[in-house]
This record gives C-alpha cells, sequence and structure tokens, in this order.
C-alpha cells in the first residue's frame, strides 16, 4: 500500500471512549466543523448541533457534536426563491443522511489529525423527540447520528476491518462461497478476540427466545455479536417511522 499522512490518519481510526480534562480550543472546533464542511455533498442538506456540558456529555466528552438532516432551512432558501418543496421526504432522508455522513466522517479524519478521538453514537435516529427538546429544534430537523470528541484518554489498537477480496468486487458481484464467508469471519473474529475486546468492555448481547447461551468470553466476537444485535433488535420500524413523524418526515404514504 501507498503511505503518506493523510493515510496514516485514516487508517489509525479507532473510537475513543476515555478522553483526558484538556478543552479543545475555539479554533480547534472552527477548524473540524469547516473541514467537515467541505465533504462532497448533494444539497449541504445539514446542521450541527454541539454541546459542551462535559459533565452530561456520553463518556464525559468535552465535545458532542449532532449532525442532523436539515431541511428546514433549505425550505427557508426556497422560499425566499419562490419556491415550494415538491420532493418527497424519502428521497430528501437519502441524500440528506448522504451530507450528514460524509460531513460526519471529514469531521472525525479531521479531528484526528489535531489529536482528538473521537466515537459515533448511532442511536441519536431513535431518540430524535428527546434531542429536538433539548436543543429547541423546528419541524423539518432530524437529529441522524452524534459524534463525541475530545483528547483520548487511552490508545486502543484499530478495530479489524474484512479483507479486501470481501468487499472490492471489480466488473460483476461475485459468488461467495463458503470458504471466502469462512475466511471474512475469522478475520474479524480472530482480530477482535486477539484484543480482548467485547471482554474488556463485558459487552456480550443477551439471548432472547430460546436460543441457548454456548459463547464465553474466549470465542465470542464480532461476527455473533453484529448477528445478535440485528437479529433480534429493532424488527420492527414503526419507531423509527415515529421518530421520523415526530420531526416532520413523512416517508410514509397517507
Amino acid at each position: 500500500m501507498k503511505e503518506n499522512q493523510v493515510i496514516q490518519t485514516v487508517l489509525a481510526h479507532k473510537s475513543i471512549r476515555k478522553y483526558s480534562d484538556e478543552i479543545p480550543t475555539e479554533e480547534v472546533v472552527e477548524t473540524i466543523v469547516r473541514a467537515g464542511q467541505q465533504a462532497p455533498f448533494a444539497s449541504q442538506y445539514y446542521s450541527v448541533l454541539l454541546s459542551r456540558k462535559v459533565k452530561r456529555n456520553p463518556w464525559h466528552a468535552p465535545l458532542l457534536f449532532t449532525i442532523c438532516v436539515d431541511s428546514h432551512k433549505f425550505e427557508l432558501i426556497m422560499a425566499k426563491r419562490n419556491w415550494k418543496l415538491v420532493a418527497n421526504d424519502l428521497t430528501l432522508l437519502f441524500f440528506g443522511i448522504e451530507d450528514a455522513a460524509l460531513m460526519a466522517e471529514n469531521m472525525v479524519v479531521v479531528g484526528r489529525s489535531l489529536g482528538l478521538g473521537s466515537c459515533f453514537l448511532g442511536s441519536a435516529m431513535f431518540r430524535a423527540d428527546k434531542i429536538a427538546e433539548e436543543y429547541k429544534l423546528p419541524k423539518r430537523v432530524f437529529p441522524f447520528v452524534q459524534l463525541a470528541m475530545g483528547y483520548p484518554a487511552e490508545d486502543p489498537p484499530p478495530r479489524p476491518r474484512y479483507p479486501k477480496e470481501f468487499i472490492l468486487f471489480e466488473d460483476e458481484y461475485p459468488e461467495l462461497d463458503e470458504k471466502k464467508i469462512t475466511k471474512a469471519m475469522r478475520t474479524m473474529d480472530e482480530g477482535y478476540l486477539s484484543q480482548g475486546y467485547y471482554r474488556k468492555l463485558n459487552a456480550k448481547i443477551k439471548l432472547e427466545g430460546d436460543r441457548k447461551e454456548t459463547f464465553t468470553y474466549d470465542n465470542y466476537s464480532w461476527t455473533e455479536h453484529i448477528c445478535r444485535k440485528w437479529g433480534q433488535w429493532y424488527p420492527d420500524s414503526k419507531e423509527l417511522l415515529e421518530q421520523l413523524e415526530k420531526r416532520g418526515f413523512h416517508v410514509v404514504p397517507k
């Protein structure tokens, strides 16, 4: 692989959940947000909320960003141009999620380059109503993801990733036979086990229903964890649809 400072910064990414007491300067915050804005975009369909309430922020991070899909302010611009929004909300949400995710990733990379660590909180969309109340959000602004950030007080290793041949498919999608699937699973599981990741976090997801526990922290790893997560959590879209409705986004025709 090629190597330079940007590549090193990206490949060194890891989630940080312990932060020092050092508070990032206003210049650092401004740099992170401005760099986030420079990500590719469809419509800049986002807004960023910031909390510096260290005692209330997850893991007492000095900064907590909430990246939102924001149709409200774009609709204000349209009104100034004498246009009315006719695009459907599902399309707007997809483009808005692209914009918000790309901005958030730029913020992570630039924060890392300035010596900060970060951790995404993907559950923000299930707490959109509570976040909206806290920040006094107008309708048509939907909290998409949160990003805790600060100077690290820990130095975990980067987490494993799938092997390249399991994610890069040239010209056509291949048949994924048992050998390829097993290799990809082994890469992830052995990597996490070697770091003792789930043992340190005491993060085994409890089984529901009739399944009996057969895993210990000696063999419980990423593929079992992620299968339990998506095989048991949020089987119904109703909860997320209700959050969207509360924020003024209607993705189900009435």
